[in-house]
C-alpha cells in the first residue's frame, strides 16, 4: 500500500473518512421480526449503547490518520508503507459489508452486533500490542472485517427501538454520532500520539466497546429473533476476496516493486483479473449471489454507485494526503495536524438535517451537484497552497468541505436506491458500500504513489534549476557555511528545502487534478434519471 498518512475521514476516513463512512453507510437490512418500540429509560440507554458502538467504529477510522508517521517511525517503515494500516482496514471492511445480510439472518441481529463489537474490541487490543508492521496490518484486517456489520445493524436496531413516527428522530441521533466522531478523531488521535503513545488510539476502544456491548445485550437480547439456516455463496465470497485482495496488494506494492517489471505484480494482476471475470460469471448466474450484480441494470443504481465510488475515492485519497504533507513537510505535530483537519464535520453537522428535511423539494441531482462544485472549489483552493501557507488558510477549505459532505451522501444515496423494492435494499446497500469503500482504499494507494512520483519529478527539476543557477547555489552554500554548517550539513539543508518545495508542488498538483475530476463527475450525475426526494426515500438518507 503505497501512500500516505490519512487525515480525517471519510468523513475527514477518515474526518472525512470517518464522517464519510458513517454518513455514507447504506440503509440496514430490515429487522428479522417486528418488535415493539422501547420506552423511557430503556430507549435512552439503548440509543446510548448503539450510538457509542457506532461512535467507536467511526472514530477508529479517523483517529489513526494523524498517527501514521508515528506508527511508521516506531515500526521502522516509511510513511507510505504506514498507510497500509488504513487501506488494509478499508479493504477488509469492504469485503465484509456484503456479508451483513447473510450474517444477520444466520445468527440474529443482536447476537451479530454484540459479537461484532466484542471482536472489534479484541482486534483493537491486538493492534495496540502489535510488535511489527506486518502484525499490525493483520490485526487491522481483522478489525476491518468484524466492523462490517456494526454500522448497518446499529441502524436496524435503532429504528426498531423507536415508533415509526419517530424514525426521523432516531436517524437524526445516529447521524449526529457519525458526524461528531470524525471531528473528535483527529483531535484525540493527535493528542494521544503527542502526549502518550500511538497504541493508545486502539486501547481506548476497549472500555467503550465493552460498555456498549454489555448495555446492548442487556436491553436488546430478548428482541433477537434467533439464528436460522440460510445458504451462503461460498465460491462467490472466495472469488471476491481474491479479486479485491490481489488488486489492493498490487496497487500498494506497485511502486515499491517497479510495477510490471516485477513478476509479483504481474502475478497479482493476473490473479485479480481472472478472479474478477469468474466472479462476474458466477454472481450473474448463481441462485443466491453474495453480490447482486443485476442491480447494475438499473440506470440510477449504476450511475449513482459509479458517481459515489469515484467521488468518495477522490475525497478519501485527498484526505490521506493533507495530514501527511502537514506533518512531514510543513513541521506540524500530530496534534496540530488534527486541529487543521478536524473542523470538516462542523458545517456537515449543521447542514445535514436541512438537506434531509428539504430533499423532497429539489431534484436530487441538483443537490449532489452542490457537493461536487464545493468539493472542486475546496480542492482548487488547496491547489494554491505553498510552503508559506498559514494555519488559517489551511483551515478555510477544511471548514468549507463540510458543506460538500452534507450535500454529498444524503442525495446521492437517495438517487442510488430510488425505485428499488424493499426486498432488494439490503443487496443494493451491500453492493454500493462495497464499491465505495473499495474505491476509497484503491485511491489512497494510487494518490500516495502519484504524490511520490510527482515529488521526484519536481525534485529533479528544482535541482537542475539550482545547478544551472550555480552562482546563487554557491552563494547559499557559502552563507550556510558562514553560519557554522559543514559542507555536508549545508548540502543536506538545501536538499531539505528542495524536498519541501517538491512535495508541496506535488500535493498541489493532485489537489488541482482532483478538482477537475469533480467537475467531470458533475456531468456524470446528470445522466441519472431525475429523482425528487421521496422517490428515493426507500433508500434513506443514511
Amino acid at each position: 500500500m503505497s501512500g500516505a498518512s490519512v487525515a480525517l475521514d471519510g468523513a475527514a476516513d477518515g474526518a472525512e473518512n470517518g464522517a464519510a463512512k458513517g454518513a455514507a453507510q447504506a440503509p440496514p437490512p430490515p429487522p428479522a421480526a417486528a418488535t415493539a418500540p422501547l420506552h423511557g429509560t430503556q430507549l435512552v440507554l439503548g440509543t446510548l449503547a448503539l450510538s457509542l458502538a457506532t461512535f467507536m467504529n467511526v472514530l477508529d477510522t479517523s483517529i489513526a490518520n494523524v498517527s501514521i508517521p508515528a506508527i511508521a517511525g516506531d515500526m521502522g517503515v516509511s510513511p507510505s508503507q504506514g498507510t497500509w494500516v488504513i487501506t488494509s482496514f478499508a479493504v477488509a471492511n469492504a469485503i465484509s459489508v456484503p456479508l451483513t445480510g447473510w450474517l444477520t439472518r444466520r445468527f440474529g441481529p443482536v447476537r451479530l452486533f454484540v459479537t461484532s463489537v466484542l471482536l472489534f474490541v479484541i482486534a483493537s487490543w491486538l493492534c495496540g500490542l502489535a510488535p511489527s508492521i506486518g502484525m499490525l496490518i493483520a490485526f487491522r484486517v481483522m478489525q476491518g472485517f468484524v466492523a462490517g456489520p456494526m454500522i448497518p445493524l446499529s441502524q436496524t436496531l435503532l429504528l426498531a427501538s423507536y415508533p415509526p413516527a419517530k424514525s426521523g428522530l432516531a436517524m437524526a441521533a445516529w447521524s449526529m454520532t457519525v458526524l461528531v466522531a470524525p471531528v473528535a478523531g483527529p483531535l484525540l488521535g493527535g493528542w494521544i500520539t503527542d502526549n502518550m503513545s500511538w497504541p493508545w488510539i486502539f486501547y481506548i476502544n476497549i472500555p467503550v466497546g465493552l460498555f456498549a456491548a454489555g448495555l446492548t445485550w442487556s436491553i436488546f437480547r430478548r428482541r433477537d429473533p434467533g439464528p436460522r439456516r440460510v445458504p451462503l455463496d461460498r465460491l462467490g465470497l472466495v472469488l471476491l476476496v481474491l479479486f479485491v485482495g490481489a488488486l489492493q496488494i498490487m496497487v500498494d506494492k506497485g511502486k515499491e516493486l517497479d510495477w510490471f517489471a516485477s513478476p509479483q505484480i504481474i502475478t497479482l494482476a493476473i490473479v485479480s483479473g481472472v478472479a474478477f471475470l469468474f466472479f462476474l460469471a458466477w454472481e450473474l448466474t448463481d441462485a443466491h449471489p453474495i453480490v447482486d450484480l443485476h442491480l447494475f441494470q438499473r440506470r440510477n443504481f449504476a450511475l449513482g454507485t459509479l458517481s459515489l465510488s469515484l467521488a468518495y475515492g477522490l475525497f478519501f485519497g485527498n484526505v490521506v494526503l493533507l495530514p501527511l504533507w502537514l506533518q512531514q513537510y510543513m513541521g506540524y505535530t500530530a496534534t496540530w495536524a488534527g486541529l487543521a483537519t478536524a473542523p470538516v464535520g462542523f458545517l456537515a453537522l449543521l447542514l445535514s438535517p436541512w438537506v434531509g428535511k428539504n430533499s423532497n423539494r429539489y431534484d436530487l441531482r441538483a443537490l449532489t451537484s452542490v457537493a461536487f462544485i464545493v468539493f472542486a472549489l475546496v480542492l482548487w483552493m488547496r491547489s494554491r497552497f505553498n510552503v508559506q501557507v498559514d494555519f488559517v488558510t489551511i483551515l478555510i477549505p477544511v471548514v468549507l468541505q463540510g458543506v460538500a459532505m452534507a450535500f454529498f451522501f444524503i442525495p446521492l444515496q437517495a438517487i442510488i436506491y430510488s425505485g428499488l423494492p424493499p426486498e432488494r435494499m439490503p443487496a443494493a446497500a451491500g453492493l454500493a458500500n462495497f464499491s465505495r469503500i473499495t474505491m476509497g482504499a484503491i485511491c489512497t494507494s494510487v494518490f500516495t504513489t502519484l504524490w511520490e512520483n510527482r515529488a521526484a519529478l519536481h525534485h529533479a527539476q528544482l535541482a537542475e534549476a539550482i545547478t544551472s543557477g550555480r552562482d546563487i547555489a554557491v552563494q547559499t552554500l557559502n552563507q550556510l557555511g558562514a553560519a557554522g554548517m559543514g559542507s555536508e550539513q549545508a548540502l543536506a539543508s538545501v536538499n531539505r528545502i528542495i524536498d519541501q518545495q517538491a512535495y508541496t508542488m506535488a500535493v498541489t498538483d493532485i489537489f488541482y487534478l482532483s478538482s477537475l475530476l469533480f467537475l467531470v463527475l458533475l456531468v456524470l450525475v446528470w445522466f441519472c434519471k431525475p429523482v425528487h426526494g421521496n422517490a428515493g426515500a426507500a433508500g434513506g438518507a443514511h
